[in-house]
Formats: C-alpha cells, sequence, structure tokens
C-alpha cells in the first residue's frame, strides 16, 4: 500500500499507520491518552506562536516518512519549524516531510517492540526530538538522532533543545 492508496480510503473514524507499505489500523484513544497528547501540543504551540518558531499540526496529520516501501505516521503531536512549513497549495495532503519534533503517547495496547520501531522511523526519517511519554510510569523517554535514550521522571523537566530553543516543560505538570 502507498501514501496514496491511505490517502483515498473511506473515513471510518480510525487512525491509520502506514509502516514499510502495511496498513496498521490504530484503535481510538483512550481519554487519559488524549489529554496527555492535547496538553503537551497545547503546551509546545503556545510556546511556538509566541516565539513565531513554526506550527503544531493536529493529531490526525500524516506525514509521508519514507517511499518505496512508504511509511506514513500520525504522531499524537508534532511540531513543523516555521522555515519548514509547507506551502499552503500542498496543505491538502499528507505532508511529506519529518516532523522536526515528534511526541508519542504510548497507549496500553502498545507493544514496545511496536513504539520502538515507530521511534526508529522518526529519527531515520530526519526527527530531531521524539518525546515519548508512559502514563503508567509517569516518564518520558527523550531520544535524539544519535539513537541515545534519556528517560526524565517527575522530577526532571523536558527541554526543546535546538528544536524549540528555550522551551521547558516540567514532567509533573504533564502528568497533573
Amino acid at each position: 500500500m502507498t501514501a496514496e492508496d491511505l490517502w483515498r480510503l473511506d473515513d471510518d473514524e480510525h487512525r491509520y499507520d502506514l509502516i514499510r507499505g502495511e496498513l496498521i489500523r490504530m484503535s481510538p484513544a483512550n481519554y487519559r491518552h488524549g489529554i496527555l497528547g492535547m496538553r503537551i501540543a497545547r503546551k509546545i504551540a503556545d510556546y511556538a506562536d509566541v516565539h513565531e518558531l513554526g506550527e503544531v499540526p493536529s493529531s490526525k496529520t500524516g506525514f509521508i516518512l519514507a517511499r518505496d516501501p512508504d511509511v506514513v505516521l500520525a504522531p499524537d503531536a508534532a511540531f513543523v519549524r516555521l522555515d519548514r512549513v509547507p506551502p499552503r497549495d500542498q496543505q491538502n495532503r499528507f505532508a511529506q516531510l519529518a516532523p522536526d519534533l515528534v511526541v508519542e503517547v504510548v497507549s496500553p495496547s502498545d507493544l514496545s517492540r511496536d513504539v520502538h520501531a515507530k521511534v526508529m522511523e522518526y529519527l531515520t526519517a530526519g526527527v530531531k526530538l521524539v518525546w515519548v511519554v508512559e502514563p503508567r510510569s509517569e516518564d518520558v523517554t527523550v531520544y535524539t538522532p544519535d539513537r541515545t535514550a534519556r528517560v526524565l521522571s517527575t522530577a526532571d523537566v523536558l527541554d526543546g533543545g535546538d528544536v524549540l530553543p528555550g522551551f521547558k516543560l516540567p514532567i509533573a505538570d504533564i502528568f497533573k
């Protein structure tokens, strides 16, 4: 299956990932998952707006990360720097770019190997920061392009690094 095939699917209220040409139907998120994803997206969007840094599209936005075989993922939150935002005439389809920052909230049904595989897809495509939010343990794992992973607890603060200079978000504020 290609990104174009996925685009043409009837809207059945489900989210889909396309990983190496394989269509994967995602269950709707539970309430906690939705709250955590939106809370982080809102904090990033507010900061990005004030500092005119970029955009935070909805969690339903698909990003084409690879072709042949195609990879299309829709993270729980994403940030795209202003200088990389697609021109308006290219915004009526999946974005053919890797976001600068991606947030994935782990669902109870997610297998750790699947989450890790998704993180690797993001990093391979050029995402600069991946934040994996684990509601059960209330921690966030930060991945960078060199594939290092750093686990932050509620005593720590997320940092936007070079992607969102000056952005800080206490982990405790995510899980309040």
